[in-house]
């Protein structure tokens, strides 16, 4: 009867909507290929993934649900009166997956698509008008406790506003009224276009990644279509500017930045950051491309190498009415040889007089070369040779400490993983691997012995993952060393690449794309899992916003935490009291710090306003904030240039206290003059490298810090502070 009621419902709904379709308008409907492809890639997501998910209603209703947030994200479109002759759907999106009928998705799309017909006419009938920005009244960007509206006047409402938001930061940023118009007018007329490109693929695509991220958000469906950019994407030939693009509401943003890729290199594109134009060469045409599909943003971004790109990016710590700034990037290819560990050295105040080197490995990504292992080569690079290389050297410079720099590492190489930390542990498990079946297995270091015995931080951020966790959570458990920086962000799951095209029947004709599964979780020499929850620091610096609202926690369908019995492992030793002094000599120390007091007022001024869902369409006020946020840029700039650059020569500021960077690789000439173009200190790396020069006091006077760790705790300030 479910079935009968299902086919029902399509051939009812069908009818309906046809009727009310422009005889003009194509009606989108599932090819018999996709219909292949849907069977096919159901039967793996069904019985391969590590979660075991049944395909029921329960499913059904996150299936529906995640293809209407996929399709209007912030409820710009679809009418309340639409999602209600949509409800018979919500229970359904199982059996069309099961039948390989997808035809409900199609459905709801034509929907959409005469409702984004409908707003683009509507916006652009609105630039025709006059602007009143004397008028007291705000624009709700985020419609996230609005939803749909209830009226088409509701809808006309909020469109009005955001229009006239649209025009409002074109005109701050400068533009002449007329330029303005121009501007919107393609905006809205290339938002109409690219609903009219989109074909039946790109629908299904859609529709099948509503299904596979419902089950876990790692999981997705390529198209042959998005299959073909991600393997371009995985090559190190790949010519761009090395930098992974996702999709925020109607902006597309920036996932992360490939490190040693030419975005990386010109270092101010950050992830997080949200392009709103795209330009070719020194002075192309801005491209606007709010609103548009992200493999259409890459296709305008990649290019030849050698050439120039320009994007108008919105920084990620600011609002929708904040400025834009414009980044000028040569694509090039990225090379393994770009992403490989560097070092360099920086020297601390010790006591007294002293000062304490601290070496600094700089590593972007776990890198292999699986082909020249593989091969037995001599000189195959990989990032555990190349970091006891630069150990060794930093050793010979007298080194006396060591910090490890995982931020915005998002993985690589389990294998390195593993070796690397072994380079820090005598010999032990490093991580514990459970598949879907439940077998878990363990990755060992087995080779004896420590490239460094010393002092050792890890420094992370909320964008280190993967086996940046695993090395991160290694070294934690061992008490090998000292975590610093943010929480992680929790990616603690296994995926692998099934190309549907091998399991299809050679019947069958076309591509039928790719599936990326989660297939495994890790977990923690300790029994916990890395999932979710990351790798909390011992010693945690000013971050914004709450760490539940990034990362692998922000996700409401993400694997949960769990745990495992712990591995059988020898624990290094016992930092607790290390850490507690070091941590009051941290806090101790950034009280006066200028730097340090400015990054907590920005972190403040972010965590205020970060639930704000509305902004102001009074010209004055945008005006006046953006006039204190330059004055205060500027009142930062010359401080630091009243009190001198961070970096000197090491003589001068070896007498005076100051932290002294030396550069241990030979660098290039373009890549100092960027560093002394930047008077923004690294301040995080900076107060690593002195947390770990206190360790290196502390560790060398046992008296010394049981003293200072029993004033501690006696809430009293040690008396070498005072």
């Amino acid at each position: 009867m479910r079935l009968i009621k299902y086919f029902l419902i399509i051939l009812v709904s069908t009818s309906v909507w046809a009727s009310t379709q422009p005889a003009e308008e194509v009606l989108f409907k599932p090819s018999v290929e996709q219909r292949k492809r849907s069977n096919l890639a159901t039967r793996f997501l069904a019985n391969w993934h590590y979660k075991d998910t049944r395909l029921n209603d329960e499913l059904s209703v996150k299936i529906f649900d995640r293809y209407l947030e996929l399709l209007d994200p912030n409820y710009s479109f679809f009418l309340a009166d639409d999602i209600e002759t949509f409800a018979p759907y919500r229970l359904h999106m199982d059996d069309a997956l099961q039948h390989a009928d997808p035809t409900p998705a199609y459905e709801m799309f034509n929907v959409y698509v005469d409702r984004v017909h409908e707003r683009v006419k509507y916006a652009r009938e609105q630039l025709k008008n006059p602007m009143d920005f004397t008028i007291d009244e705000s624009y709700e960007w985020d419609r996230s406790d609005t939803k749909w509206a209830n009226t088409e006047a509701e809808l006309d409402e909020f469109w009005r506003q955001r229009v006239k938001n649209d025009y409002l930061r074109l005109r701050l940023a400068g533009k002449e009224d007329e330029a303005i118009v121009e501007t919107l007018d393609d905006r809205y007329k290339n938002l109409d276009r690219r609903i009219t490109e989109l074909n039946s693929d790109d629908i299904f695509q859609f529709f099948m990644n509503s299904y596979a991220q419902s089950i876990e958000p790692h999981t997705a469906y390529m198209s042959p279509r998005s299959s073909e950019n991600f393997e371009i994407s995985m090559r190190l030939s790949l010519e761009g500017i090395g930098a992974l693009l996702g999709r925020e509401n109607e902006y597309t943003s920036i996932a992360s930045v490939v490190p040693g890729g030419p975005a990386d290199k010109e270092g101010s594109l950050k992830a997080g950051d949200r392009v709103t134009a795209v330009g070719q060469g020194q002075e192309g045409k801005m491209q606007d491309v709010i609103g548009w599909r992200v493999d259409d943003v890459v296709d305008l971004i990649r290019g030849p190498k050698h050439t120039i790109v320009r994007l108008e990016v919105l920084p990620e710590d600011t609002g929708i009415d904040g400025p834009t700034t414009i980044i000028k990037i040569v694509r090039d290819e990225v090379k393994l040889e770009e992403q490989a560990a560097k070092s360099r050295i920086i020297e601390v105040p010790g006591e007294g007089e002293e000062m304490i080197k601290v070496g600094v490995i700089d590593l972007p990504v776990f890198y292999l070369d699986f082909n020249g292992r593989a091969r037995n080569l001599p000189d195959y690079r990989s990032s555990t040779r190349d970091v006891r290389k630069l150990i060794d050297d930093m050793k010979a410079e007298g080194i006396e400490g060591l910090v490890v720099d995982l931020r915005n590492n998002g993985g690589g190489s389990l294998l390195e993983a593993t070796t690397l930390t072994g380079l820090f542990i005598d010999e032990g498990p490093v991580v514990q691997v459970r598949n879907s079946s439940g077998r878990i297995s363990t990755e060992q270091d087995t080779d004896p012995g420590m490239a460094w015995k010393g002092p050792l931080a890890v420094l992370v951020n909320r964008y280190s993952a993967s086996a940046s966790e695993i090395f991160a959570a290694a070294i934690q458990d061992y008490g090998r060393g000292v975590i610093i920086g943010e929480t992680t962000f929790g990616k603690g799951t296994v995926q692998n690449l099934v190309d549907l095209d091998d399991y299809a029947k050679p019947s069958d004709s076309g591509k039928m794309g790719q599936l990326k599964i989660t297939m495994a979780q890790f977990f923690r020499v300790n029994g916990g899992s890395t999932q979710n929850k990351g790798v909390e620091p011992d010693i945690r610096f000013p971050s914004a916003g709450d760490p539940e609202d990034y990362g692998e926690r922000s996700l409401d369908n993400a694997l949960p935490w769990t745990s495992i019995s712990s591995a059988s492992f020898e624990p290094e030793g016992d930092l607790n009291r290390l850490v507690a002094v070091a941590e009051f000599r941290y806090q101790d120390r950034i009280a006066d710090d200028q730097e340090f007091n400015w990054l907590l007022s920005d972190v403040a001024e972010f965590n205020l306003n970060k639930d704000k869902k509305e902004v102001s369409l009074l010209e004055t006020t945008r005006r006046q904030e953006m006039d204190e946020d330059k004055a205060k840029a500027e009142a930062r700039k010359a401080a630091r240039e009243d009190n001198g650059p961070l970096l000197e020569d090491a003589d001068a500021l070896a007498d005076a206290g100051e932290p002294v960077e030396v550069t241990i690789d030979e660098g290039t000439e373009e890549a100092a003059d960027e560093e002394e173009e930047d008077d923004r200190p690294d301040l995080l790396l900076r107060e690593s490298a002195r947390i770990v020069g206190d360790m290196v006091v502390l560790s060398g006077d046992e008296p010394a810090l049981a003293k200072q760790f029993s004033a501690l705790n006696k809430n009293r300030v040690p008396e070498s502070l005072n």
